[in-house]
């Protein structure tokens, strides 16, 4: 997939010299002075004392503020010999509250054929909205929505909802690519549509169902290529298809800076499902023994691999912002695709993340449109399997509000991710990410125990007094709590759960200090809900405690999911050293154990196949057997 124009960052004003000063019926002085007259009168040369002690004065204030910039940005690598990266303080640029809107995509008429066999397409649009209003960094992502897919169909209908905030009275560009999902192979693109909005007052009337020419020229030729030979064999008049496109004005956005454009809803869920991943990791989907035998078990278990994503409320709180730590010297090149080393590890975690995220007929979908409420928490529960076989996921929250998560451990295998990068898609900057997990509470309505405690600090100075608590509120894990996992079903109400969530990520090493803010959102957008944070340096030993207890119960109880490694000595929670052993593998195609690179030449081996026959398949005099 193409990459889109993104917005480019505007100087600040505040970058501006300072005007220069005047002096009561003199001009200002721009340059070196001339000297018109070998003796300069006692007023010139006084008055051109002045003006160089001024400039000097303004040179040194100048320096200074390069200087104190300059410490601000490198404030942690001068301090403590710390890679760049990590938090960044760089607030977010002040503007007036924007204005709210409402998109909504209706419906698409006339869509080319992409798939032969079917004669019909699986469409979806992907949406992006185009501001011109600064950006703290200019690598900061692009605002986009993805609607779902609509199966077989050459006039689908979404009237999918997409509610932005702070929209700036200069308007927006909206930009609408519209695609044929294809799993298998790269997802074709049927067209484009540019919906520019020069200018939004309290007056503005808005878009209402208005069909927009979906533009051919970025099209797939060959789906349209297919159609043009349907159209002469038919009655179709029309080579042409139109999306409708809604565009509501909802009033001011209720917030204090408007400096940036984000999501405001509605809220919605995906999981996505990858099968040929499962059989990778050994994911298998939970099932009954029904009395097999061990042998006859590894024939018929499906396997399966599921990975999530949960559009929470925006915005995001400003002081949840992290760029990716330069920890080893390819780091940087990866993230910015620059080096041949840097482009391969760049496209190899790209391609990660669409395998893992991909879109196909199991994805599934959830939205709700009142915004967060206690059917999202349960939803978020369901996602994460509520307190079952004691797992673990990795996650990363983006700028957008858009919260991914996988499951994870030790024991999983980094030659099939690498964890906090392939989440983000290689994102330079992101608000938060770590790790997390669920505990079942014993009693609902009674606070958790201490080493859940439901405080939100970043500090584990009670630890003391954990062999003092007296178990009227137990948590499971790690003790065993009837009406519930793993002999009976697990209660739906959020109220019964406590999540616990942490900044463990060595990609991005998000700040301890940043915890309150990423509990108060995760609160607000998941009510009902217990929510402890962890700092993973400050409360190491009691994290590495409660996820020791989750691994134990995983064990214990079983979850039918087996993590499989040839090397057990490469394997590392670590992002490190999973970083390592990805570039390794990026380097030496022929290793023995078939890495991350050999894997993706046989998939784009596979591509290309395929492909070619589809070309074979197209030309004049093709016969098909």
């Amino acid at each position: 997939m193409s990459r889109l124009d993104s917005v480019q960052d505007k100087g600040n004003d505040n970058d501006n010299p300072e005007p220069i000063r005047l002096d009561a019926d003199q001009q200002p002085t721009t340059g070196g002075s001339q000297d018109d007259e070998k003796q300069p009168s006692p007023y010139e040369k006084a008055h051109h004392d002045n003006t160089h002690a001024e400039r000097a004065r303004e040179k040194e204030e100048a320096r200074e503020k390069s200087q104190e910039n300059s410490d601000a940005s490198n404030k942690e690598a001068s301090t403590d010999d710390q890679p760049a990266g990590g938090y960044d303080a760089t607030p977010v640029p002040r503007a007036p509250p924007g204005w709210t809107v409402k998109i909504i995509f209706h419906r698409a008429t006339n869509l080319p054929m992409a798939d032969i066999n079917s004669m019909s397409s699986d469409p979806y649009v992907l949406a992006q909205i185009n501001t011109d209003m600064p950006k703290r960094h200019k690598e900061d992502p692009l605002l986009r929505m993805r609607t779902p897919t609509i199966r077989r169909s050459t006039d689908p209908e979404w009237n999918f909802e997409w509610i932005v905030g702070n929209i700036p009275s200069s308007g927006f560009k909206l930009k609408a690519r519209v695609y044929d999902e294809d799993p298998n192979d790269h997802d074709d693109r049927l067209g484009n549509v540019h919906i520019p909005i020069h200018e939004i007052n309290d007056k503005w009337p808005g878009i209402q169902e208005q069909p927009f020419k979906i533009m051919k020229r970025s099209g797939s030729k060959r789906a349209y290529a297919v159609r043009a030979v349907a159209a002469c064999m038919s009655k179709a008049k029309h080579l042409h298809g139109d999306l409708y496109v809604s565009v509501q004005l909802l009033g001011r956005t209720d917030i204090d800076n408007g400096g940036h454009v984000f999501t405001v809803g509605p809220q919605w869920w995906i999981r996505h499902h990858a099968p040929m991943l499962g059989r990778i990791a050994g994911r298998k989907e939970p099932d009954d023994d029904n009395g097999q035998t061990e042998k006859e078990k590894s024939k018929t278990e499906r396997y399966n691999f599921q990975a999530n994503q949960i559009q929470f409320r925006g915005p995001v709180p400003d002081g949840l912002y992290h760029r990716y730590v330069e920890f080893r010297p390819f780091v940087k090149q990866m993230f910015t695709s620059s080096g041949v080393r840097g482009w391969v590890l760049s496209k190899a975690l790209h391609h990660q993340h669409a395998r893992v995220y991909n879109f196909d007929r199991t994805t599934k979908w959830g939205h709700f449109p009142q915004g967060p409420c206690k059917e999202m928490t349960q939803a978020f529960l369901d996602l994460v399997h509520y307190d079952e076989g004691g797992r673990i996921f990795t996650y990363v929250l983006s700028l957008d509000a858009l919260f991914r998560f996988t499951e994870t451990g030790k024991e999983f295998g980094i030659d099939m991710l690498s964890k906090h990068t392939m989440h983000s898609d290689v994102s330079v900057y992101i608000a938060f990410s770590g790790e997390f997990f669920i505990r079942r509470l014993k009693y609902k309505n009674k606070p958790p125990p201490p080493d859940a405690a439901d405080t939100g600090s970043v500090s584990s100075e009670n630890d003391e007094h954990d062999h003092h608590h007296d178990g009227a509120n137990e948590s499971h894990p790690p003790n065993d709590l009837s009406n519930g996992p793993p002999n009976d079903e697990p209660p739906k109400d959020p109220a019964h759960y406590q999540l616990v969530i942490d900044n463990d990520s060595g990609t991005y090493r998000p700040n301890a200090k940043m915890l309150p803010l990423l509990k108060k959102f995760l609160a607000a957008n998941l009510p009902g809900l217990h929510i402890q944070t962890l700092d993973s340096q400050k409360d190491a030993e009691k994290m590495g405690r409660m996820k020791q207890a989750q691994r134990d119960r995983k064990k214990k109880e079983g979850d039918h999911i087996v993590y499989a490694q040839a090397d057990a000595s490469s394997i590392s929670s670590s992002d490190e050293e999973e970083l390592d052993a990805l570039e390794q593998s990026a380097q030496d195609e022929e290793a023995s154990e078939p890495g991350l690179a050999h894997q993706l030449k046989q998939d784009a081996g596979l591509k290309g196949k395929a492909r070619l026959e589809q070309w074979k398949q197209n030309l004049p005099g093709h016969t098909r057997e």
